[in-house]
């Protein structure tokens, strides 16, 4: 398939779709802060005003990130230890939060993740249950420890949870990352109706393509570059997402210009899951030439001109 560059579509660049401060009276935490979309979602946060609390396991690698994020934005970023797979230590972390912050966070990121590619019939009940407690438990774990808390102390929440196209599909070799991902828009549904009296909202961004080390140079047997290419070629804009086109939509989603959506599932994939369109030729037809097509409208209509009937 060949498509124009990128930028004669969308020129690729770090501006911030919102404005300076648009984000200045949130405290988010971020989870799987440290690297990839996390990483992009904290940066942008963090460059529009918000006191910005990035979790993972790894200190080394929140410490790392908080100090970069905080010299590249000169905005408000910290690293605290967080396990999703524990309640207690998400609890613990959340204390901590509150404590450095002075408030409960405000806008919750669930973007901690596990995923790997491998033929379903090879996985342990082990590795099963590891997915399923980081992406589904771990969401939930958080959701609702930041939740209890707002109910509890009368404040409103924007929640965002990072998920994938494949989460309403289904996709082969990705069984544990997709049942719960579904598992996590389904809790974003439900929430977003039993706790909008309280004032918490709850989206879903299904992000496709994006360039992660997490998902080009671990999950595949190619090379970082070479899976970036070959993903751009699945992808009918021709390219794989921008971070920074990820950080400016979570931005709008958690911030007061996004008050009135709630129970959204917005999928950022270049139209990438449409791809094939079910029909029985698949990307086939995006290689037709105007030739090509009009043969096929001859052939349509008949030698007469006419449509032909069905038979």
């Amino acid at each position: 398939m060949t498509c124009p560059t990128p930028d004669k579509f969308f020129p690729i660049n770090a501006t911030l779709a919102l404005r300076d401060g648009s984000m200045h009276n949130k405290v988010a935490l971020i989870t799987g802060g440290g690297t990839g979309i996390g990483k992009a979602i904290a940066m942008t946060f963090a460059a529009l005003g918000a006191k910005v609390a990035i979790a993972a396991r790894r200190m080394d690698v929140l410490e790392a990130t908080a100090a970069e994020i905080r010299q590249l934005t000169g905005g408000i970023c910290e690293g605290f230890r967080m396990d999703v797979k524990d309640a207690k230590e998400v609890a613990v972390a959340i204390d901590e939060i509150e404590k450095k912050f002075g408030q409960t966070p405000n806008v919750l990121v669930n973007n901690a993740a596990g995923n790997f590619i491998m033929a379903t019939e090879r996985l342990s009940d082990n590795a099963v249950g590891t997915v399923v407690d980081i992406v589904l438990k771990g969401s939930m774990r958080v959701t609702k420890e930041i939740g209890m808390r707002c109910i509890k102390k009368g404040t409103g929440c924007a929640v965002l949870s990072i998920t994938v196209p494949f989460a309403r599909a289904g996709a082969p070799f990705v069984v544990p990352s997709a049942m719960s991902k579904a598992g996590v828009e389904i809790m974003t549904k439900s929430l977003a109706t039993e706790w909008a009296k309280y004032g918490i909202r709850l989206n879903v961004i299904a992000p496709g393509p994006f360039p992660t080390e997490g998902a080009f140079g671990r999950l595949t047997t190619l090379s970082y570059e070479d899976a970036i290419a070959a993903a751009a070629t699945t992808v009918p804009l021709g390219r794989i997402g921008a971070l920074e086109e990820l950080g400016n939509l979570s931005a709008f989603l958690c911030s007061d210009y996004g008050n009135f959506i709630s129970g959204a599932i917005i999928d950022m994939d270049g139209a990438q899951q449409y791809h094939n369109h079910g029909s029985s030729f698949g990307p086939a037809l995006h290689e037709m030439t105007s030739e090509d097509w009009g043969q096929i409208e001859d052939n349509i209509r008949g030698k007469t001109g006419k449509a032909k009937s069905r038979i």
